[in-house]
Parts: structure tokens; sequence; C-alpha cells
């Protein structure tokens, strides 16, 4: 990945640490948890931060961390750059078998994310971007999308059906065809790769749940906004209600001036 000094070391770091996970998975110990609000935390929720940490760190130690596993980087003043990391996004799946998790490293600055590394281990799908440089699955260039107007192509969400809003999303537009998927981020990089073409949540969202992926979306000419149709800012506090996540913008436009409306 060109077009930034840190991508490709980014890109390596949490695909070592995705390898990591997966070998994890065979402990007990590690996939054993406990449920705080609504998020699920294991073990190798602990392992995977201090991994990609300690990776990052190494490759800039001039670049804080910032981690929804560190309490304590998340109440001081955000830096001007940090690294934004997310050790496993889709806990839960990874705890109980299921394939839809990642790990995950965005490098923001100045507000923004610039440089983004996304690792899916069970599939082994890597993604990257640089602002204005393109994303790539694997090292090859995802293209940009074409237009996909609200009700075509194909609506994804985590549930083996669609429930609660992305039901109602369903029904008043139209989407005929669903995509099971497991973690956020995952969601947002198939849409960024076509296999789907919109993403609806009406839950807590944090700013490291989308960070990295919002940047390969968006190089692919998709749109991130939060579930009032306003952008996520990276500044003050990291927690938002919801999301929607298209493959065009315009069809995110539409669907989150109706949220909003309701």
């Amino acid at each position: 990945m060109s077009g930034h000094p840190l991508a490709e070391s980014a890109a390596a770091a949490v695909s070592e640490v995705g390898v990591l996970l997966r070998t994890w998975r065979r402990d007990a110990a590690a996939v054993r948890g406990v449920w705080e609000g609504d998020q699920f935390k294991a073990e190798a929720d602990a392992r995977a931060h201090r991994e990609l940490s300690e990776r990052l760190t190494a490759i800039a130690p001039d670049i804080p961390v910032v981690s929804e596993e560190d309490p304590g980087s998340l109440v001081r003043e955000r830096p001007p750059r940090y690294w934004l990391i997310d050790p496993i996004d889709g806990t839960a799946s990874y705890a109980h078998g299921f394939p839809g998790y990642v790990t995950q490293a965005a490098l923001v600055i100045g507000g923004r994310p610039e440089v983004a590394a996304v690792y899916a281990p069970e599939t082994r799908a890597l993604y990257t971007a640089v602002r204005g440089r393109g994303a790539r699955r694997d090292g090859v260039p995802l293209p940009r999308r074409p237009a996909a107007p609200p009700g075509h192509g194909v609506l994804t969400d985590n549930t083996p059906e669609p429930r609660g809003i992305a039901a109602r999303v369903r029904d008043r537009f139209g989407y005929e065809d669903y995509l099971e998927s497991g973690s956020i981020s995952l969601k947002l990089c198939l849409i960024a790769e076509g296999a789907a073409h919109l993403f609806v949540k009406d839950v807590p969202v944090r700013d490291w749940d989308v960070a990295a992926p919002g940047l390969v979306l968006a190089e692919t000419g998709g749109l991130l906004t939060r579930l009032d149709g306003t952008p996520f800012r990276y500044r003050g506090g990291y927690e938002h209600t919801g999301l929607v996540g298209g493959a065009d913008p315009a069809t995110c436009r539409t669907v989150a001036r109706w949220l909003t409306a309701g």
C-alpha cells in the first residue's frame, strides 16, 4: 500500500495480530468473557490490545495509541496525531466461533483518519486505505462503486434476517437481497468491496469501530454518517448513536433523512 510511510507497517501489524487471534481461539481462557452493557469483553481483547499497541509503538514511538481496551487513553484530550485501534471488532463473534470479526487500526491526524488497516483473520482478507490514494483488498485496488439508489443492491446486518431498524429500512425502501455479516467494520468493508450496499444501525457506535473501515469505504466512493446524517468528527466524545453506511452517498443521505424525520 503506497501513499503514506506508515501504511504498510500498519497493515503488517494488524495482519500479525490477526494470526495470533486465530491461534488464541483454541485457548478457552482467551475466549472466556462477560457482557459489559452492549459489549462482550474477552481475555483476547486485552491480549490483542497489547500486541497491536506494541507493534504500532515500535513503528512510530512518537505517535500515541488510543484504544477501546485502554480506558486511560480515552479520558485524555485527543492528540493531534494518534493511532485509534479496535483490537477485536466483533468480540462476541470471535468468542462464540463465528468468522465475523476483525482487528483494525486507523491513523487519525487533525480529526480525520488518514491511514486504515483492517484484517479479517478467518478469511485472511486485508483491507487498507490511504486518504486520497484509494483502498485495496489484499493489495488489489478496490474500484469506486456505481450508484445504488434506495432499494437497489444488498442490505447487510449481523442477524440471519433483517430485524429492528434493518427490517424497517428493508420494508420502507424495498430491499430484496440481504447479507448476514459480523462486526460493524466487516460490514463496511464488504460494502467497500461490493458484496453489500447499505448498512444501518441504531445501537451505540464508537469511533474505533468505524475510523478504519470508514476510510476504506470513503476511498471507494461510499459514505459513512451517524444515524442523523451528520459526519463522524473524531473529536470530543467517542460514542455516538448508530450509523448509516453505504456504497452510494445519495442513498445514505436519503435513508438518514427518513430516519430523522420518523
